[in-house]
């Protein structure tokens, strides 16, 4: 396990992440400009998607649909799961549990990209197909956790659940993934060397932003409490260990067993804020967005990457 955590937090994307958190502690912002970051963020979910796509169209339905069913399995378990222990032992209201809980319902595909490149660093080979079960577990988790406080929400909850299918971050995995399919050996060799081959540069220069937006909200996190903290750490391991037994029993790699425990780990940062403003007016959000980005998101990539892929090592 050391020898992979020492292998990814050396690694250029995850340097760049605490070099950006590191200079916003010192007041010195290295956040990219909007366009600049939007443009990163694009380009990496078509990347993610077009590699899954191009993998997807070479995968028998034999192979597929186990992990499909398992990575379905955890979209519904994970925001009920999250939604009982915040209203049953935090104690908060409905709409603020529900908020919080679709985004750890959800997924983050920047630590699904962080886990792919940690698995391959550390000699694995994970399906190749597994972008494209990001797709599955992105909406559910969403949905589930908003239709837990239909009762009591004020705001629209079929404009959210509209949001959480259609939203940028679900369009343009699902777009890269039918592009990927759809496209011929020539197409695929032709954007390679854009897809492919600037893909780790990208990933660096999003993390570098993602870092400063990240020390920036470090105030938001001590304001949360510390029932949330302990929430934003425990959570993950919980819900990774649940990936890791979802992953065997579907009978993955040890690589794509690490990264699907990561992906039910991880918590979104990006569809979920979106939909809960729309359907949960009345929730703070600062909550959700604070406790995933602010904690879970480094724990995953400092702790939560190399304790699963080892575990997943040591079982398989």
């Amino acid at each position: 396990m050391f020898d992979v955590a020492a292998s990814n937090l050396t690694s250029p994307a995850v340097l760049a992440f605490a070099i950006g958190l590191v200079a916003a502690t010192w007041k010195t912002s290295l956040r990219l400009p909007q366009p600049v970051g939007a443009l990163l963020s694009t380009y990496l979910l078509v990347a993610i998607g077009f590699k899954g796509g191009v993998a997807l169209k070479h995968t028998p339905l034999a192979d597929l649909w186990g992990p499909a069913l398992a990575t379905l399995a955890l979209g519904i378990a994970t925001p009920l799961i999250a939604f009982a222990v915040l209203r049953n032992m935090g104690r908060f209201d409905v709409q603020d549990a529900a908020a919080i809980a679709a985004h750890y319902g959800s997924v983050s595909v920047v630590t699904f990209t962080a886990a792919t490149t940690a698995a391959v660093a550390a000699g694995l080979s994970p399906e190749s197909f597994l972008p494209a079960l990001v797709v599955l577990l992105e909406v559910p988790g969403i949905a589930i956790a908003l239709l837990l406080a239909q009762r009591d929400a004020a705001g629209d909850i079929r404009a959210a659940c509209r949001e959480a299918v259609a939203g940028k971050s679900v369009v343009l995995l699902a777009g890269g993934v039918i592009m990927g399919t759809a496209a011929s050996a020539t197409a695929v060799t032709s954007v390679e060397p854009l897809f492919v081959a600037l893909f780790p540069g990208m990933l660096t220069l999003f993390l570098l932003d993602l870092g400063a937006m990240t020390g920036e909200r470090l105030t938001e996190v001590r304001k949360a409490g510390s029932f949330l903290l302990g929430f934003a750490v425990t959570i993950p391991l919980a819900f990774g260990t649940l990936g890791l037994m979802a992953g065997m029993a579907a009978g993955l790699s040890p690589g794509g067993t690490a990264i699907l425990a990561v992906m039910a780990a991880s918590a979104s940062y990006i569809a979920a804020p979106a939909a809960v403003s729309i359907a949960l007016p009345g929730a703070n959000p600062a909550l959700g967005l604070s406790a995933s980005l602010g904690v879970t998101f480094p724990f995953n990539l400092v702790i939560g990457i190399p304790l699963f892929l080892a575990v997943s090592q040591a079982i398989g």
